[in-house]
Protein backbone atom coordinates (compact mmCIF):
# COMPACT_ATOMS: atom_id res chain seq x y z
CA UNK A 1 0.00 0.00 0.00
CA UNK A 2 1.32 3.55 -1.00
CA UNK A 3 0.69 6.24 1.70
CA UNK A 4 2.20 9.65 2.58
CA UNK A 5 3.37 10.59 6.11
CA UNK A 6 0.57 12.55 6.54
CA UNK A 7 -2.14 10.11 5.50
CA UNK A 8 -0.15 7.51 8.37
CA UNK A 9 -0.68 9.84 11.07
CA UNK A 10 -4.09 10.36 10.25
CA UNK A 11 -4.26 6.09 11.36
CA UNK A 12 -2.63 6.70 14.42
CA UNK A 13 -4.22 6.97 17.86
CA UNK A 14 -3.62 10.39 19.49
CA UNK A 15 -3.27 8.76 23.24
CA UNK A 16 -1.77 5.49 22.55
CA UNK A 17 1.40 4.73 21.56
CA UNK A 18 2.38 2.55 18.18
CA UNK A 19 5.12 1.07 16.61
CA UNK A 20 5.70 2.12 12.93
CA UNK A 21 7.62 0.29 10.01
CA UNK A 22 7.48 2.23 7.46
CA UNK A 23 8.92 1.79 4.10
CA UNK A 24 9.49 5.71 2.33
CA UNK A 25 10.34 6.29 -0.98
CA UNK A 26 13.12 8.89 -0.33
CA UNK A 27 14.93 11.14 -3.30
CA UNK A 28 18.39 12.62 -2.39
CA UNK A 29 19.66 15.66 -3.47
CA UNK A 30 21.53 14.25 -6.44
CA UNK A 31 18.36 12.08 -7.87
CA UNK A 32 19.21 8.98 -6.25
CA UNK A 33 16.26 7.28 -4.94
CA UNK A 34 16.03 4.89 -2.30
CA UNK A 35 13.47 3.16 0.35
CA UNK A 36 14.47 3.45 3.68
CA UNK A 37 12.50 1.29 6.33
CA UNK A 38 11.95 3.53 9.57
CA UNK A 39 11.28 2.65 12.60
CA UNK A 40 8.50 5.39 14.26
CA UNK A 41 7.99 5.33 18.02
CA UNK A 42 4.67 7.51 18.33
CA UNK A 43 4.72 7.99 22.46
CA UNK A 44 2.45 10.61 22.66
CA UNK A 45 1.52 13.22 25.58
CA UNK A 46 -1.25 12.08 27.63
CA UNK A 47 -0.82 8.39 26.71
CA UNK A 48 -1.50 6.02 29.89
CA UNK A 49 2.03 5.67 31.90
CA UNK A 50 1.71 2.16 31.66
CA UNK A 51 1.16 1.65 28.38
CA UNK A 52 3.56 4.18 27.66
CA UNK A 53 6.26 1.88 29.88
CA UNK A 54 5.73 -0.96 28.44
CA UNK A 55 5.97 0.35 24.51
CA UNK A 56 9.54 2.10 25.69
CA UNK A 57 10.53 -0.71 27.69
CA UNK A 58 10.44 -3.12 24.31
CA UNK A 59 11.44 -0.52 21.87
CA UNK A 60 15.30 -1.41 21.60
CA UNK A 61 14.64 -4.95 22.05
CA UNK A 62 13.21 -5.09 18.76
CA UNK A 63 14.95 -2.45 17.10
CA UNK A 64 18.24 -4.81 17.45
CA UNK A 65 16.44 -7.82 16.64
CA UNK A 66 14.73 -6.54 13.66
CA UNK A 67 18.24 -4.96 12.81
CA UNK A 68 16.56 -1.66 11.81
CA UNK A 69 18.94 1.74 11.68
CA UNK A 70 16.30 4.45 11.14
CA UNK A 71 14.49 4.99 14.69
CA UNK A 72 12.99 7.97 14.87
CA UNK A 73 10.32 9.23 18.06
CA UNK A 74 7.30 11.07 17.68
CA UNK A 75 5.66 12.63 20.52
CA UNK A 76 2.44 13.85 18.65
CA UNK A 77 1.15 12.63 15.98
CA UNK A 78 1.64 16.29 14.36
CA UNK A 79 4.85 15.65 13.81
CA UNK A 80 4.58 13.36 11.51
CA UNK A 81 4.84 14.51 8.38
CA UNK A 82 6.75 14.56 5.29
CA UNK A 83 9.16 17.69 5.85
CA UNK A 84 10.08 16.04 9.42
CA UNK A 85 10.95 12.74 7.74
CA UNK A 86 12.93 14.18 5.02
CA UNK A 87 14.85 16.06 7.24
CA UNK A 88 15.03 12.89 9.69
CA UNK A 89 16.40 11.13 6.56
CA UNK A 90 18.65 13.76 5.61
CA UNK A 91 21.22 12.72 8.15
CA UNK A 92 22.04 9.25 6.85
CA UNK A 93 22.84 10.33 2.98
Amino acid sequence: MNISPEELKMELPERQPRFVVYSYKYVHADGRVSYPLCFIFSSPVGCKPEQQMMYAGSKNRLVQTAELTKVFEIRTTDDLTEAWLQEKLSFFR
